[in-house]
Parts: structure tokens; C-alpha cells; sequence
């Protein structure tokens, strides 16, 4: 799938984390743990454990958020060390990055303009949090970059190497993995971090949706996506996971599996030979309608960018084929291409753009999706089993670039964690 397509859907998994895991209205405001000097109140606490109730859907008993809450606490002190780290590095997250964010888990959500606040103040949560919250993803990722330095460049040479790797694998087994990390930093608090994965597995196993508890509890960086791997190899996992995958059936909830610096929770998806066995494709076209300024999710549009928006909802009636969207993406000025080329179904991130993509009907228009640079509309055109491609350069590098970030940000969390003066008042 592009980077053209795909950019304005992924920080809708990043945003929807961060308003999962806004604290509420202040209840208690006893000091729960004090990071670095910087405090985390119980309220903090109390309210993330709330908000998780609200967003799984799930009839959640005050006994299930009591096991959450430690950690919780553990997360909110990860996410603090973070923000200090953010802050010494001098990175700063622009507005318009926000902005986008903002943005976009109103159209996902087919919310109004400006009815993403009005929600979160029902709930008792300050917008301010949710930039808060919001600024310390996007920030955590740009350090990452910043600290990836030559690294964060793939050679020619390693994608040969990968793409090698897979036609000497080619009949073996890849699998369409979820996964939640639970990290322990110290062997003492192993039994704590049990005991939370188990209560988070019986709610999944209950319905609570993957994804969502996954972008809210997973600490790796796949919960940008609500935790989402994607298609990966035996060798990108650790043994063990490998060995239940082999006997899961697609679907299935793992139990914690020990690893490398604590607990994984991985749901298996499908599973497929590689090099072999079809898959869902599909052909899409969208239009791009272009904002001439930028979108501002805390004011109304202007009235040019509402025109544009109604301009977009009025294809859902016009245009029925994807000729139409073709034509009507040029007379838009072809600001973005209106094929984006054959998309793989099951590579598609993040889950909810997936999702859309698979259920949208043959030849309707979807809702508008709307960023911070102009609203775009997508048709599927068709939906089939094939024997996909071999994946792209730009595929394995990002995958190469992915696992390396993750090893850093694991490792780069460890070091903060000794150098910090942590006081936890929970007990």
C-alpha cells in the first residue's frame, strides 16, 4: 500500500490510543508515584482504568479494574520518563502534526468538526490532555528517528538480503500476527505482570476488541497500530511464539509467553505458506479534493474547506464506477494519483482503514476522510483471491526499520528507567 494512501490513516490508531487513555475528571488527587520529581495522581490512575471500561464495550467489574490498575501506574510511569526524555532532546511535535491527529479520529469516527471535544468533556476529559497525550507518541517517535541515525537508513544490500532470506523460505509458514508486550524490568514484579496479562486475556477472550486494549496496555511500538505486525516469519519472532502459533487456529488468544524482557499476548489472524497460497486483493481509486490552509480541528472550516467537504460527500451520488473516480480525480487537478496500484487486504494498516476496505461495497463512494491538507473519498473497485507479489523494497525496509526502532525504544526505556528516581506510592 503507498505511503501517498496510507499517511493520512496512521496516527487514527495513535489518537484513538491516546483518547483511550486520557485520565477524567480528578476524584482523588492523592499521589500515586512521583517520576523524576514529576507527579502521577491516583486520579490518573483511577481514570485510565475508567476509560478502558468505557471503551471495550465491555460490562467490566470494579474487582477486573482494581487488577489493572498496577499496571497502569507502570504505563503512566513509562509514558512520564518519556515525555522528560522528549523534553531534554528538545524535540517539539508541530501543531499541524496534532492538528492531523485531531482530525483525524473525527472522520473515523464520523464525527462533526469540533464534536471530538464536545465528546471527551462528557466524559470529564480536557482536550488538553488528549494533546498532551498525543504529543508524547509523536514526540517518542521523532526521538527515535533522531537517535536511529545512519541506522535509520536500509541499504540496497540488506533488502537483497531479506528478499533472499524469503525465496529460501519460500512453502515455510507466515503468520498474521497481533500482539501485546507486557515489558518486566525487574524479576521481582514477573508475578504482577502475570497477573495483569491474565486479567487482559479473559477480556479479550470475553470481546473487548484486540486492537483497542492493545493500543492502550501494549508497551511496543506496534500499538501505534493496536498492535499489529502484520505478516511476519518464523525468524522476526521468538521461538516460543512460533511454537504456539503452529498450533493456534486462526483467531485464538495466546496465554503469556515468556520472552526477551517480559510478556507477550498474541492473537493469530491467519496463517499462510510464503510464496504460496492466495490472498485478498484489491483494486481501489480515490479523489483528493486539496484545502488551500490548513485544516483546524478546534475552529469551524472555513468556507472553502466546507465546500470542498461537501463537494466530496456529493460524489457518494454522482459517481458510481471507477472511471468516474478517475475522471473525477482529474478534474480535481490528480494532486494525488487516483490508483494507488493493487493492495493487499491483510497489509493494510491501521486495522480500522483495513476494515473499511473490506466491507466498503463494489463501487460506492466511502464517507469523506478528512486531513489536515484536504478530504479524499475511496471506491473499491474489486475484491478477489490472488497469489500476491513478492513485497515491495519499500515494504522490507519499513519492516527492517520497524524492528529496529522497536529495539531501541525497549532499550532506551530500560536506561531511563535505572537513571530515574521513582517513588511509588500505590501500595
Amino acid at each position: 500500500m503507498p505511503k501517498s494512501l496510507l499517511a493520512r490513516f496512521l496516527l487514527l490508531l495513535v489518537l484513538l490510543s491516546a483518547a483511550l487513555a486520557q485520565p477524567a475528571r480528578a476524584q482523588v488527587e492523592s499521589i500515586a508515584a512521583v517520576v523524576n520529581g514529576d507527579v502521577i495522581t491516583r486520579a490518573d490512575v483511577d481514570n485510565r482504568a475508567r476509560l478502558f471500561a468505557l471503551s471495550s464495550g465491555l460490562p467490566i467489574s470494579p474487582d477486573t479494574l482494581d487488577r489493572l490498575k498496577p499496571q497502569i501506574l507502570d504505563q503512566l510511569i513509562d509514558e512520564k520518563l518519556r515525555l522528560q526524555e522528549i523534553q531534554r532532546k528538545g524535540i517539539i511535535v508541530p501543531d499541524k502534526a496534532i492538528a492531523a491527529a485531531l482530525a483525524g479520529i473525527e472522520q473515523q469516527n464520523h464525527m462533526e468538526p469540533g464534536e471530538l471535544r464536545a465528546r471527551l468533556a462528557g466524559q470529564g476529559v480536557a482536550l488538553r490532555t488528549l494533546i498532551d497525550q498525543i504529543r508524547v507518541e509523536l514526540g517518542w517517535s521523532e526521538l527515535l528517528r533522531e537517535e536511529l541515525g545512519v541506522a535509520g537508513h536500509v541499504t540496497q544490500s540488506e533488502i537483497e538480503a531479506r528478499i533472499a532470506a524469503l525465496r529460501a523460505e519460500e512453502g515455510q509458514p507466515e503468520y498474521l500476527v497481533s500482539e501485546i508486550f507486557i515489558p518486566i524490568d525487574n524479576p521481582a514484579r514477573r508475578p504482577e505482570a502475570e497477573k495483569f496479562a491474565t486479567t487482559v486475556i479473559d477480556e479479550l477472550r470475553a470481546g473487548a476488541p484486540f486492537g483497542v486494549v492493545a493500543a492502550q496496555f501494549s508497551q511496543s511500538e506496534t500499538a501505534l497500530q493496536g498492535g499489529d505486525l502484520g505478516w511476519v516469519q518464523a525468524n522476526q519472532l521468538d521461538p516460543q511464539v512460533v511454537s504456539l502459533l503452529n498450533e493456534m487456529p486462526p483467531g485464538a488468544i495466546s496465554d503469556p509467553v515468556p520472552v526477551a524482557g517480559g510478556l507477550e499476548v498474541v492473537q493469530l489472524r491467519d496463517r499462510r505458506p510464503i510464496g504460496g497460497g492466495a490472498t485478498e486483493m484489491a483494486t481501489i481509486r480515490q479523489v483528493f479534493l486539496p484545502f488551500t490552509s490548513a485544516f483546524n480541528p478546534n475552529a469551524p472550516p472555513t468556507a472553502e474547506q466546507r465546500a470542498r467537504i461537501d463537494q466530496a460527500r456529493a460524489l457518494g451520488s454522482r459517481v458510481h464506477d471507477c472511471g468516474a473516480m478517475e475522471a473525477a480525480n482529474q478534474a480535481a487537478g490528480n494532486v494525488r494519483p487516483a490508483d494507488p496500484g493493487p493492495v493487499e487486504l491483510d497489509r493494510v494498516s491501521p486495522p480500522p482503514f483495513r476494515a473499511m476496505l473490506t466491507s466498503l461495497p463494489i463501487g460506492q463512494v466511502s464517507e469523506p476522510l478528512i486531513a489536515n491538507d484536504g478530504v479524499a473519498v475511496v471506491m473499491v473497485c474489486s475484491r478477489g483471491m490472488q497469489n500476491p507479489e513478492a513485497p515491495a523494497p519499500e515494504e522490507i525496509a519499513r519492516a527492517i526499520l520497524d524492528s529496529r526502532a522497536e529495539i531501541l525504544s525497549r532499550q532506551l526505556l530500560a536506561d531511563l528507567r535505572r537513571s530515574a528516581v521513582i517513588e511509588n506510592r500505590s501500595s
